[in-house]
């Protein structure tokens, strides 16, 4: 599976932002995708996946009301609307497949990472 996520960009603070991802190699549609992120110094860590059917997502709690994700399993696609950003979103965000189902926050759990974009939030 080959992920390219884009999107990225500089923002200022309660601004918003839209990052896609797309999958090639394999269809995703029955797996889960998610997307994490990682700051200068700080470890990678999980911002929101949604499972195979779009029913089931998951947030972290930074990131709960602000931002929503979003798949269409025709395009092999998966997006993130980052609403009411603050400068602490600042970071390099990376799309990931998983074949667990569940939208799983655990990131060991995922099989397959995108490279990456670039997001930063201006105060």
């Amino acid at each position: 599976v080959q992920l390219q996520a884009s999107g990225g960009g500089l923002v200022q603070a309660g601004g918003s932002l839209r990052l896609s991802c797309a999958a090639s190699g394999r269809t995703v549609g029955r797996h889960t995708m998610g997307w994490f992120r990682k700051a200068p110094g700080k470890e990678r860590e999980f911002v929101a996946a949604i499972a195979s059917s779009g029913g089931v997502t998951n947030f972290a709690d930074s990131v709960k009301g602000r931002f929503t994700i979003s798949r269409d399993n025709t395009k092999n696609t998966v997006n993130l609307q980052m609403n009411s950003l603050k400068p602490e979103d600042t970071a390099t965000y990376y799309c990931a497949f998983s074949f667990v189902s569940g939208a799983t926050m655990r990131r060991e759990l995922y099989n397959f990472w995108g490279r990456g974009t670039q997001v930063t939030v201006s105060s």
